[in-house]
């Protein structure tokens, strides 16, 4: 038998149902109302619901999408290790407004040593040396895909010796890739 999700029709019952969503993990207003809207019916009644429950819940301070942004890039930072890239593409994807974006990963990353974060990104996820260019290739992949500038990349690849012609090569697959 499939679970078929129930249809909330009342203000209290949607209002349950988005405090226990966020008891279960921060959100911000866009996944929140994303995840309302498959709970109410699909006409004007049901976003006037959405929007009710919304601003009761900004009212009462449990929704609050800058302070959510600052708690998420810090998060991300401190415990993740990945670069400002990576969380201002994961806080765009959340429906964050730019401008609150900028200003929580400004706050979050200032003073911090891209280099130093991508050498914790490295150890935490258990990566060395590489042994060839292939291996060279993927660190570099790898520190792409967690938000690090291709400089920084590069000269983490520098200080391992990697030959200067596979980081040309990777320098310029990265390039072209952003084109």
């Amino acid at each position: 038998m499939a679970f078929q999700k129930r249809t909330i029709t009342d203000e209290a019952s949607l209002y349950e149902y988005a405090v226990g969503a966020l008891g279960r993990r921060m959100r911000s207003v866009a996944e929140l109302k994303r995840l309302l809207r498959n709970r109410v019916p699909r006409d004007e009644a049901g976003s006037i619901l959405v929007e009710m429950v919304i601003l009761r819940l900004k009212e009462q301070k449990y929704l609050n999408d800058p302070k959510y942004a600052a708690t998420y890039s810090v998060y991300r930072r401190d415990n993740e290790k990945y670069g400002e890239r990576r969380v201002i593409t994961d806080l765009k994807a959340k429906g964050l407004h730019p401008e609150v974006i900028q200003k929580a990963v400004k706050e979050a990353y200032s003073g911090v040593n891209e280099e130093q974060l991508a050498r914790d990104f490295l150890k935490r996820k258990r990566l060395k040396k590489p042994a060839d260019n292939r291996q060279a290739a993927k660190v570099f992949r790898t520190l792409m895909r967690a938000g690090f500038t291709s400089r920084t990349s590069i000269k983490i690849l520098k200080s391992w010796d990697v030959d200067d012609e596979v980081l040309t090569a990777l320098q310029e697959e990265e390039s072209s890739a952003q084109s």
